[in-house]
Parts: structure tokens; C-alpha cells; sequence
């Protein structure tokens, strides 16, 4: 994955965590590798305790887990869907596990991610959140790391 496409994907998940309500402490396209998987970007977000019910909360996990492949998908103009793309399959995976709460019903549940992914997709494609992405990009691949302040400067720039 080069820089380019895991700072889009960062971006993303950075974007629609701020839009949901949670805490961006950081993002980089240079992670540590000493701590865990191997990766190649790593957001720290952080959620405000007792202010989501648990639906609530899952559905906006969800929306954050699938942001980063869907800015990704945009910026390529490849529309793979996100339960087939390697590099994806983590973000999958939370987003599915998140679902299996919400949907209990297997094909309901993938419909359900699949209509979240489209819904996703055509917010980020809107001028503002498009702008939004480009510029947390553009400071991500000059600075290799943002912190929380200038994510939220960037991000009320555009939105």
C-alpha cells in the first residue's frame, strides 16, 4: 500500500469519526510496528463515555470502521466492495462484528454494511467531505503525523 492510498484511507476513518462524535487524538501513515499487527496507518480515537446508547454507538462504529476503505475506493475509482479487498479486512471485520449485534439475520446484515458503505460513498463524494479528506491527505503526507488540534482545525475548515 503506498502512502498516498493509506492516507486516504486514514482520512477517512478520521473524517467520520469527528462527524460521529468521537475523539481523533492522532493519525499517522507511519505507525510503530513494535506493538502489534503489522500496519500501515493508525488512528487513535477515542469515544465519550455514557453518551451513546449501545445501537447508537455500534452504528457509528460501523460508519468509521467502513470511512477508510470508502475514501479509498473514491480515490482510486475502484468500486470493490470492502469484505473483498485484503488490505480491508480488518476494517471489515470490526464493522461486521459491530452488525452482528445490530442484525441478526446474516444476509440482512450484509445488506446492511453494503447499504452503509453506500451511504458512506456518496457523503464523501459531496464537495465539503471531499475537500475535508483532501486536505487531511495533503497535511498527513507532508507531516507523516497530525494531532488532534490540527485534525479538528482541518476538518471545521471544511465542514
Amino acid at each position: 500500500m503506498t502512502e498516498e492510498l493509506t492516507a486516504y484511507h486514514e482520512a477517512g476513518h478520521v473524517l467520520m469519526a469527528v462527524r460521529v462524535g468521537a475523539r481523533v487524538h492522532s493519525v499517522t501513515i507511519d505507525p510503530d510496528w513494535d506493538d502489534g499487527p503489522e500496519r500501515f496507518g493508525d488512528a487513535q480515537i477515542s469515544w465519550p463515555e455514557g453518551v451513546f446508547d449501545e445501537k447508537t454507538f455500534l452504528e457509528k462504529t460501523i460508519l468509521v470502521a467502513l470511512a477508510g476503505p470508502v475514501a479509498e475506493m473514491i480515490h482510486t475509482g475502484d468500486p470493490f466492495h470492502p469484505a473483498l479487498v485484503g488490505e480491508w479486512s480488518g476494517d471489515w471485520q470490526q464493522a461486521l462484528r459491530a452488525a452482528s449485534i445490530l442484525v441478526s439475520q446474516r444476509q440482512s446484515r450484509l445488506e446492511f454494511l453494503e447499504q452503509k458503505t453506500v451511504e458512506l460513498y456518496h457523503l464523501f463524494r459531496t464537495d465539503a467531505y471531499w475537500c475535508a479528506i483532501g486536505e487531511l491527505v495533503d497535511q498527513l503526507l507532508a507531516h507523516e503525523t497530525l494531532e488532534e488540534e490540527m485534525i479538528n482545525e482541518i476538518i471545521s475548515t471544511w465542514l
